[in-house]
């Protein structure tokens, strides 16, 4: 069968000559401008809708991601009895966010042992005291199940209220004060959030690396007690924590206090510190080791409420 190949290349020459050809005597006529569908009468044409915006972020150096975290944080703060106070730190970057009763001081309760141990600790390293044995047990059961005789010992044998000082000098704890009314006892202080992020924020940055790195694995592996607090992040995390809880008297009234002090995320980047002072009436040790342990999971995405130990000394 004959092939259709030839007349095919013919048709093309002859329509690619024409369109040469009207190329050369002629401009192209333009395009029609475009045109918008007539609106029926009376009724004006609606303007195109705008262009999808982007929520705005977190401002200070925290990305999108945590925007969600935060807003979820700032809702449990505003619903809970008391005072409340969030500290978040990002060693990297710098940035800081903070949430409820910042400014205010409560009661540290055990989280001060933290601030004890580095103080024996950075004066063991420069030769001031010596450590025996029995006060390394001591300083390793003051952060693993908090242990209050373990912390007299301590308290009593290297310095009393003489190691205050250096905790606000040294430490950045420039809020913590003894309590009126009480004896100058490790026991009997108060302190806000800022400070305990500035103590854990010592530790982490300034420490000898050997002392940090005992503090560090000691705080990822307290004993159940401290199950709860910035332990709730979880192993996945890196975290470790140091918790305080007590009933203390303010105005001559009996409440409970929970505070927690801890890291978490690779490094040890993020510093995170919440207190917890619940008012008479509406308190509970259940109530503030949720509380403080929700809020530190909630800012790493985590379910809650947060699987963790209630369980008093």
């Amino acid at each position: 069968m004959p092939s259709a190949r030839p007349l095919a290349r013919s048709l093309l020459c002859a329509v690619t000559a024409t369109l040469a050809l009207a190329g050369c005597s002629s401009a192209p006529a333009a395009a029609p401008p475009p045109t918008r569908a007539a609106s029926p009468a009376g009724t004006p044409t609606p303007p195109p809708a705008p262009a999808p915006t982007t929520p705005a972020c977190e401002p200070h150096g925290w990305d999108c991601s945590w925007a969600p975290k935060f807003a979820a944080v700032e809702a449990r703060v505003k619903a809970s009895p008391g005072q409340l106070g969030v500290e978040v730190r990002d060693r990297q970057s710098g940035a800081v966010w903070k949430a409820g009763a910042t400014d205010k001081t409560t009661w540290t309760g055990s989280t001060i042992k933290l601030a004890m141990v580095t103080s024996v600790f950075e004066r063991a390293r420069a030769g001031k005291v010596t450590l025996a044995a029995a006060d390394r047990k001591d300083i390793a059961d003051m952060l693993a199940w908090s242990s209050d005789d373990a912390a007299d010992r301590i308290w009593k044998k290297f310095g009393r209220d003489s190691m205050v000082p250096g905790f606000r000098d040294t430490y950045g704890m420039k809020g913590l004060t003894f309590v009126a009314g009480f004896d100058r006892y490790w026991g009997f202080m108060k302190c806000g959030p800022d400070d305990l992020a500035n103590l854990m924020a010592y530790v982490l940055g300034t420490l000898n690396g050997e002392d940090r790195a005992y503090i560090v694995d000691a705080m990822r592996h307290v004993q159940d007690i401290q199950h709860w607090g910035v332990w709730a992040v979880g192993a996945t995390q890196g975290a470790g924590t140091k918790n305080g809880w007590s009933q203390e008297k303010d105005g001559g009234v009996e409440h409970w206090v929970t505070s927690t002090v801890g890291f978490a995320g690779p490094a040890e980047r993020y510093v995170v510190t919440v207190m917890y002072s619940m008012p008479a009436g509406q308190d509970s040790l259940a109530l503030g080791v949720h509380t403080v342990s929700d809020i530190p999971a909630a800012l790493f995405g985590l379910n809650t409420p947060a699987p963790v130990v209630v369980r008093p000394s």
